[in-house]
């Protein structure tokens, strides 16, 4: 597991399925190949912090690759159907939007249009409980 500063509290995750199996059978494990080129490119980006981080299913099984992205304070969102090779560029842009976001809020029309159609839940922020 990698981090990378994005310099933005709350830390932000991007959280990649590597149980989902590629497509063909060349694509050996595109939730690692998928973690390489994530960190490959963010890595590389100062002042700015994302955790990257495998996680072994994420339930996502009907519409392999699963790729999640998460921030306390912030809605969560999981998609799905993820060419690793395809779409790094458009997961990479969203990561830049997200980052940006104050509660993670967004409608499909100003995701990165690679990932229309992809999106598989959004999930709002947990809210802290009032003790009275």
């Amino acid at each position: 597991m990698e981090s990378v500063d994005l310099g933005h509290s709350p830390e932000h995750s991007i959280i990649v399925c590597i149980r989902c199996p590629g497509r063909r059978a060349i694509d050996g494990n595109p939730g690692l190949r998928l973690i390489s080129m994530l960190n490959a490119v963010l890595d590389g980006e100062p002042g700015r912090r994302f955790h990257i981080a495998e996680a072994d299913c994420m339930a996502g099984c009907d519409r392999p690759l699963t790729v999640a992205y998460t921030a306390g304070g912030k809605a969560s969102y999981l998609f799905g159907d993820i060419d690793s090779d395809r779409d790094a560029p458009h997961l990479i842009d969203f990561a830049h939007l997200y980052h940006g976001l104050p509660n993670g809020w967004c409608r499909e029309g100003e995701r990165p249009l690679g990932l229309a159609g992809k999106t598989l839940a959004r999930i709002p922020a947990v809210l802290a409980a009032r003790v009275a």
